[in-house]
């Protein structure tokens, strides 16, 4: 079954974390980083593309952060493991050499019919259905923190 990677894991986390927290102010990458323990280096970057994609919104300065970029009912999971996907793609060599011909004609093609399975699966399921999920579980959210004044929040 196709793995669920790190920074995968991150971006989950830093959508449902900026649904969840989200108020009258932006949510802070800093806040995001302290709350779900995510190495500032993979959040940036995750953050980025997100914002690139659509998923997230993103402002800067003292009152800046992170938004939605759209209705959490609108934002699937398939979406976000995509924007990652893509992402680790860009890094991954690719070479069509390596492997037999029972992995080419037998093994890949099992393989990526299986992982469309699984990302039609995850259309299916919204950031809004993850937060209701969470509040059933009994996650609090914590106040949202207003910026601080003087410190870029991007």
């Amino acid at each position: 079954m196709p793995r669920l990677s790190k920074k995968t894991m991150f971006a989950i986390e830093a959508v449902l974390d900026v649904a969840f927290h989200v108020g009258d102010h932006p949510v802070r990458s800093g806040d995001i980083t302290e709350r779900q323990r995510i190495p500032k280096r993979y959040l940036e970057q995750v953050l980025q593309h997100l914002v690139r994609a659509g998923i997230l919104s993103g402002k800067r300065g003292p009152r800046g952060g992170y938004r939605l970029g759209r209705d959490k009912t609108s934002i699937t999971l398939g979406e976000v493991v995509r924007v990652v996907r893509n992402l680790e793609v860009e890094s991954e060599p690719s070479d069509p050499s390596v492997g037999s011909p029972l992995a080419h004609e037998v093994v890949w093609p099992l393989w990526e019919q299986l992982r469309e399975e699984m990302m039609a699966q995850l259309d299916n399921v919204t950031i809004e259905d993850l937060c209701q999920q969470a509040r059933s579980k009994g996650l609090a959210v914590s106040a949202p923190q207003p910026p601080h004044a003087g410190h870029a929040a991007i």
